[in-house]
């Protein structure tokens, strides 16, 4: 919801922030490695039970998330390495801090309840799975009710009120996979609609098509004029043999 709808906006709202950043030296590739380790700190302090240690640290792990995209638009230095990084720091990111739940709930309630931040973290790598592959093939499936902004949120909220964990997970269970299920109906819905052809692929069937009926345009010439050279031929021979036979 947050990616569709939002991120835009703040990111141009957060371009003079970025242009300082940026005049300070820093790139967005050095804000997206700042929120990697941001990541594995809150981890480490959340699979060792310093939960709200593992909240501030959450909140500068989105930090750079956020500031990441408006230093490489104020910069001018967006690309789609940056982009590819920052996409696969983001997979990265959630596993790390989904990891951490996991370790510190091993040891509540027999180890049960870790089974349920991994169960999120799997349907969470499948809408991002979803939107990478639509977006491959020319499709839009950006949008949900539970993305990765709301999933940060919803942690963030289960780690100030630790009683409150365990629901909290299983609210972002539940509606992250809604979120799949919507993307996996919308790509649906754009994939069935009907779809002119490409513009290369038009241009090469009309190329194909003149090539067709310019051949078949030559066809008919040559056959008129094999028929007429033919035709005369006869004519020619027939009034060369007329005489001869008569004398």
């Amino acid at each position: 919801m947050f990616d569709k709808q939002f991120r835009s906006t703040v990111e141009e709202r957060l371009q003079p922030v970025g242009s300082v950043l940026g005049r300070i030296g820093l790139t967005a590739d050095h804000l997206t490695g700042i929120g990697v380790i941001m990541a594995v700190a809150a981890a480490v302090a959340i699979g060792g039970g310093a939960l709200r240690g593992g909240l501030l640290l959450l909140a500068l792990t989105a930090l750079p998330d956020v500031l990441d995209g408006a230093v490489a638009k104020a910069s001018g230095t967006a690309s789609p390495r940056g982009a590819f990084f920052d996409s696969v720091a983001d997979r990265l990111t959630d596993a790390l801090l989904l990891g951490g739940v996991a370790w510190y709930l091993a040891g509540i309630d027999g180890g049960r309840a870790a089974i349920l931040p991994m169960a999120v973290l799997g349907l969470s790598m499948l809408i991002s799975y979803e939107r990478a592959k639509a977006e491959s093939l020319g499709f839009d499936a950006r949008g949900g009710l539970m993305e990765r902004a709301e999933r940060l949120l919803a942690l963030g909220f289960g780690l100030i009120f630790d009683t409150l964990l365990v629901p909290t997970l299983w609210v972002m269970l539940v509606l992250t996979a809604v979120t799949a299920v919507q993307r996996f109906v919308t790509v649906w819905r754009q994939a069935s609609a009907p779809r002119p052809l490409p513009e290369p692929l038009t241009l090469r069937w009309r190329a194909r098509r003149a090539s067709r009926t310019t051949e078949a345009v030559l066809r008919r010439r040559n056959r008129g004029t094999a028929a007429r050279r033919r035709s005369e031929a006869r004519r020619r021979g027939g009034s060369s043999r007329g005489p001869g036979r008569a004398s």
